[in-house]
């Protein structure tokens, strides 16, 4: 072997050992730079505290997916109440007009009873007739008043009447008729209310 064949070799193993080291370090310095774990059980570490935050995330969604349907269940009760009273009770105000002109029909009817008009009471007669008929299909029914013992959830009394013909504290006279609107007070029927007598007191 020549002299110079020996220097070369041993310049190459120079070179290669002096390299190595370097890659080592180039790669060591690569995975710190991505981030990843230098072990498994950090790795693990790492893992676990993605999956617990995962966790939270989804359990606070669940969350608020029970209130939001709880808070739309609401509304749809609500609305389905408003709807309701809308079909109910929407043509209250319309009634509470009306009823004014039936309260000048039955005084009219009254009073041509007394003159001794028939043609004209029984005119009058029918078109009141036709009048509550209609009123009863949109639910409105009147108060029973004259001879019913006084309620102040239907009755307005107006006087006091002494008598003995009726128990204390019973509608001797109705001066305006109540009337419900299906289950509701549409107005109070005006009322006299009977007291004992003087006499007996």
């Amino acid at each position: 072997m020549k002299k110079n064949d020996t220097v070369d070799i041993s310049k190459d193993a120079v070179a290669a050992e002096a390299t190595e080291p370097i890659d080592s370090k180039t790669e060591a310095s690569e995975a710190s730079a991505s981030g990843e774990p230098a072990s498994l059980e950090e790795r693990i570490v790492q893992l676990e505290e993605k999956l617990a935050a995962k966790d939270k995330e989804c359990k606070e969604n669940w969350d608020r997916f029970l209130r939001e349907r709880a808070d739309l269940e609401n509304y749809r009760k609500r609305a389905n109440r408003e709807k309701e009273e809308l079909l109910n009770y929407g043509t209250k105000s319309l009634i509470e007009e009306v009823l004014p002109v039936l309260d000048s029909l039955e005084r009219a009817l009254n009073h041509a009873s007394e003159d001794g008009l028939a043609a004209l009471v029984e005119g009058i007669r029918m078109t009141s007739d036709m009048f509550v008929t209609a009123l009863k299909k949109f639910g409105v029914t009147p108060v029973d008043s004259a001879g019913a013992p006084f309620d102040p959830a239907f009755h307005q009394a107006m006087t006091q009447v002494p008598t003995d013909e009726l128990p204390p504290n019973t509608v001797v006279e109705e001066y305006q008729k109540g009337y419900m609107l299906k289950d509701r007070l549409l107005r109070p029927a005006m009322v006299s209310v009977s007291t004992t007598s003087k006499k007996d007191i």
